[in-house]
């Protein structure tokens, strides 16, 4: 199951970066380059932080494999996708909600602290993004006012959460991903986003 997440997450956040890639409206290597970027960003930090040298990424070439193939997808079917806005909002909430709970599980195989797990859920969530939008010179989502970062939390504290509960922790795991989802497509819905501290 941890296994297919991390695969999943790769899938979402190659194809986003794909799209952030086109609306730019880069050549075929920068698409190539934005999708490696965005799917193995924040496993990358969370890896090194953690002292799990060489990365996963490095040992593993399904990741690499995984993340061409979902490039050229998104390529060969880019004409298919007409809403680049909402396909983009769409893979990049699967990714983050998948990616949480994989660097919740880094954090826990390691034996770190719950909270440093959530930290580290929210690493691997959102620094693959931050590096999509920094390359492609744009704000990064995690910067901006959208709740972004704070539904990786809300999702790592309740899978910590559900755990206690007698549920087969797989079932655990697809809760919390989903209370990641959820949060974030509510938050772009409704509207809803962190109070502003400057003042007009």
């Amino acid at each position: 199951m941890f296994y297919t997440i991390d695969i999943l997450g790769t899938i979402a956040f190659a194809i986003s970066g794909v799209l952030v890639a086109f609306n730019k409206k880069m050549d075929l290597f920068g698409v190539l380059i934005i999708a490696f970027v965005t799917a193995v960003g924040g496993g990358t930090l969370r890896d090194l932080l953690i002292g799990n040298t060489p990365v996963s990424w490095m040992m593993d070439m399904t990741y690499t494999y995984v993340i061409i193939a979902s490039a050229i997808f998104a390529i060969i079917f880019r004409s298919k996708i007409n809403y680049l806005r909402t396909s983009l909002f769409l893979f990049d909430t699967i990714g983050i909600g998948l990616y949480t709970l994989v660097g919740i599980e880094k954090g826990l195989q390691a034996e770190l602290h719950p909270v440093i797990c959530i930290a580290l859920g929210t690493m691997t969530a959102s620094f693959g993004g931050v590096l999509r939008d920094i390359l492609c010179n744009e704000i990064p989502v995690i910067f901006r006012k959208e709740i972004y970062a704070t539904a990786c939390i809300l999702g790592g504290a309740s899978y910590f959460l559900f755990i206690k509960l007698p549920i087969d922790s797989n079932i655990v795991f697809l809760i919390a991903g989903l209370v990641v989802i959820i949060i974030r497509l509510l938050a772009v819905k409704f509207k809803i986003a962190l109070p502003n501290i400057y003042s007009n």
